[in-house]
């Protein structure tokens, strides 16, 4: 499959399962109170936050994949890493309190938005840990090939962006469903989906590798 249309598949499926953490809380809540443009430069700065660790990530990976064994090595790692993930999030729990504000959003300027996008997921070690175990696992096979790597994360990026723009949009119309039973029925499906996400990236590993 084309590097482009791979990368696709899992912005959406990150959108789809993963899209519901403070980025989430933070957009909704400026979209209802501050209107879909100021809405939109949160999420500009949300994506530069992404593009900016999967660009370190790429960088490091590069310095340390010499080989295809490794690639499988990381690919096996990054396999139980999201295992482990998905354990978590399946029973972490979630109580909302719809009279609490995510973000206190008090300056008019656009740079105030851009930046607290940016930030906004700095402090977060799931977006730390999650990105590069993406790149050593899941996009391993397109870094020996500039062009391709580049092509799967512009896939999976503009796809999380339109959703988050998506997520702005119909703000309102979200806001009435956002509910604790909501929220750990989403953290289920995601727990589960990341633990059979790991579990078919260490078969593909080791496939990879010849012990399959």
């Amino acid at each position: 499959m084309h590097p482009l249309f791979e990368g696709m598949i899992l912005g959406l499926t990150l959108a789809l399962f993963f899209g519901f953490g403070p980025a989430f809380f933070a957009l909704v809540q400026t979209g209802i109170h501050r209107g879909f443009s100021k809405g939109f430069i949160l999420a500009i700065g949300v994506f530069l936050n992404d593009l900016t660790v999967v660009s370190i990530s790429i960088v490091a990976a590069r310095a340390v994949m010499e080989n295809m064994h490794k690639h499988q090595l990381f690919g096996i790692a990054g396999g139980f890493i999201l295992m482990i993930f998905g354990i978590l999030t399946y029973r972490h729990k979630i109580v909302v309190n719809s009279n609490d504000e995510v973000v206190n959003i008090s300056e008019p300027h656009a740079i105030t938005y851009l930046i607290k996008g940016f930030l906004l997921n700095i402090a977060n070690p799931f977006v730390w840990l999650f990105w590069p175990t993406i790149v050593l696992g899941v996009a391993a096979p397109f870094m020996d090939t500039t062009s391709d790597i580049i092509l799967f994360f512009t896939g999976t990026l503009a796809v999380v962006f339109s959703s988050d723009v998506t997520k702005v949009y119909l703000a309102t119309k979200i806001k009435g469903y956002i509910t604790d039973k909501f929220l750990r029925l989403i953290n289920k499906i995601a727990g589960i989906i990341l633990i059979i996400f790991g579990i078919a990236l260490i078969i593909r590993s080791l496939y990879e590798s010849g012990i399959l």
